[in-house]
């Protein structure tokens, strides 16, 4: 039986932090182009992917090009051109969200759906497998018994993240960046409003809490759930980061490589879906990168709570605790941990997120350049690791290298270095030269092969050598040295024109969509989304959000998370400790900028609103009681 391909897929943000991932371990890269990315930041030229598609090649690692923005009937012309582009340079897949991209008669290029394509229902995802999406990456919110059932539902390529920052929102469904100014979330500009601080203000205009980061969560680590999603149906694990640092990167990559690579271990199921292997000068762990804070979200469904309301900044790696304070510095459980020039993370005593770095550790006594006051017992996380970035940043933290055997061996005319690597491929190299005995009557074969094992900066790692020589032939070490080159630099040029891109042909279709009518979060933007849906079926295309926006009145967000429950206030799991309910409407407060809240228990989500918007507050006991009639 075939062993199936599971993969570790990275961000690359540009052409360096895309080579650093691919040396970390990754499989698969995901890259932007000069448009249509959902990270206007995070954008590279067509030159620099195909040289990225080239590295990437010779590891049999694949590169993916995201254009995962809605798009305007005057982008699609341009889209469609950029899309030919990506196709006659090698890239393996785009990443969409829009529709429109269906519509397109486009080369045999694979397709996958963007997660803010909306991926949680099994049916919509059995219809993008079926008019010829190729993978889909799943939403966030899934839990593993919904990923089986979609699994099950369809044989498509699954794909899941498990390491990085989580959208609050369902993600293409985010209407708050467009809604409070001109800078769209489904067009690349999020203005990140779930980071920012909030009042709480309860239904009879009591406020609840002050200045709290109320729609900012914690960021996503599933490092110990790859089983259980692999079990589930998911080959392909995602790393979140196109605008992160190079060491958050190697960092993310190198760690879930680990992992991985455990489970893959004498694994008859399931194998690594790139070639080599990677040796690491750094110990890789998750929590000296840029995080705030950790949780597996939803994958095993609602349980602790994952908001980081103090700060969205990042937490990084627990420390300890302030024991003692002294005139000019601090004692701090496991000081031995920092160095000089680290930067801390602790929350101040009015409650909000601080930081300082340090100057000198002087024995036992943190000094800072600035000091402040910290309480006795005030935790203290360290959120810039200087002496574990500069291991990381340099080149050589972590190196990739394929395995090879090499045979040299005797022929008419001279010598001939033929060498093999892991995948089969084949490289030869002749040497001509007159044979000529050696001197002395030491064998030449250990220095010979000692010369040869000497693969220094190429992508190779010499796994065995075989000299097969009748008579002990002098040969001068440059010799060796030029025939092992030549060998080393064909077998890379042989490995990139070699590999195999799989491509696939969308044939359109007539296959009925779920549903007959579409509402604004489907983000239908252009004529050829629309041509799109109507071929297959809908009668009710409603447009996307920025195209209709009704100031003042709309819905800017739906979610699974729920501030009740970060409250302690929801009546579904916590009504034994519960108390009192909270007063409804809640709102939300930033500035002159008010949202208000609105709870439905029936599907476990919470939708946001703008201030003028009219709703209907449902009662959360008769929705409970609908809840268990069901």
């Amino acid at each position: 039986m075939m062993k199936k391909k599971v993969e570790i897929l990275a961000p690359a943000k540009n052409l360096v932090q895309g080579i650093a991932a691919i040396n970390a371990g990754a499989d698969a890269v995901y890259i932007g182009a000069p448009h249509y990315g959902a990270r206007t930041n995070a954008t590279n030229s067509v030159e620099d992917i195909a040289e990225m598609v080239k590295y990437a090649h010779l590891f049999k690692a694949q590169v993916f090009v995201v254009i995962n923005t809605i798009l305007y009937d005057n982008e699609l012309e341009d889209c469609k051109k950029l899309i030919y582009q990506l196709y006659d340079i090698g890239v393996d897949a785009l990443i969409v969200q829009d529709m429109a991209i269906m519509e397109m008669d486009l080369p045999p290029i694979v397709i996958h759906a963007s997660t803010q394509a909306n991926n949680r229902e099994p049916k919509h995802v059995k219809f993008l497998k079926d008019v010829g999406m190729q993978r889909v990456v799943l939403a966030r919110e899934l839990n593993l018994d919904q990923v089986r059932d979609i699994a099950a539902a369809t044989d498509v390529e699954l794909e899941f993240f498990v390491s990085g920052a989580l959208c609050v929102s369902f993600s293409g469904n985010c209407y708050m960046s467009i809604a409070g100014g001109e800078r769209s979330a489904n067009r690349g500009s999020c203005a990140q409003n779930c980071r920012l601080p909030y009042n709480l203000i309860d239904g009879d205009g009591t406020t609840l809490l002050t200045e709290s980061h109320l729609l900012s969560i914690k960021d996503l680590d599933l490092s110990d759930q790859l089983p259980n999603l692999i079990e589930a149906g998911v080959t392909s694990f995602k790393i979140e980061g196109r605008l992160k640092d190079i060491v958050y990167v190697k960092n993310n990559t190198s760690f879930l490589r680990k992992k991985l690579d455990a489970f893959l271990e004498n694994n008859e199921n399931f194998q690594k879906a790139s070639s080599g292997r990677t040796f690491y000068n750094f110990e890789p762990e998750m929590d000296r990168s840029f995080n705030r804070g950790y949780t597996d979200y939803f994958v095993n469904h609602r349980k602790e709570k994952i908001g980081n309301w103090e700060s969205p900044k990042s937490q990084g790696q627990h420390i300890g605790k302030v024991t003692e304070v002294k005139a000019n510095g601090y004692v701090i459980e496991n000081f031995e941990k920092l160095n000089n020039g680290d930067g801390l993370y602790f929350i101040n005593a009015e409650g909000i997120a601080d930081g300082m770095q340090i100057n000198i550790i002087v024995n036992d006594i943190v000094v800072p350049n600035t000091f402040k006051n910290i309480p006795v017992g005030t935790m203290i996380y360290r959120n810039s690791d200087a002496e574990f970035n500069r291991i990381v940043e340099k080149e050589n933290a972590a190196v990739r290298k394929i395995g090879i055997e090499m045979r040299f061996s005797e022929i008419a005319g001279g010598f001939q270095l033929t060498v093999t690597d892991e995948d089969g491929h084949q490289s030869v190299s002749t040497l001509v030269t007159e044979k000529e005995l050696a001197k002395s009557e030491e064998s030449v074969i250990p220095n010979i092969s000692k010369n040869l094992a000497k693969t220094g900066n190429t992508p190779f790692i010499v796994d065995g050598i075989e000299v097969e020589f009748t008579k002990n032939w002098f040969l001068p070490i440059s010799k060796v040295n030029e025939v092992r080159r030549i060998a080393l630099e064909q077998l890379i040029d042989i490995r990139i024109n070699e590999y195999h891109r799989e491509e696939f042909q969308i044939t359109k279709s007539d296959i009925p969509y779920p549903t007959e009518k579409l509402d604004f979060t489907f983000n239908v933007s252009n004529k050829l989304a629309r041509a799109f849906y109507k071929r297959h079926g809908v009668t009710e295309i409603e447009k996307a959000f920025e195209l209709q926006w009704d100031p003042g009145k709309a819905r800017v967000m739906t979610t699974k998370y729920c501030v009740k429950y970060e409250l302690g206030k929801c009546a579904r799991f916590q009504r034994e400790t519960m108390g009192e309910k909270v007063k409804e409407p809640l709102t939300l407060k930033h500035g002159e900028t008010e949202y208000k809240l609105k709870f439905n228990c029936k599907p476990c989500e919470m939708e946001i609103w703008e201030k003028d918007a009219e709703f209907e507050i449902i009662d959360q006991d008769e929705q409970l009681d609908y809840v268990k009639r069901r």
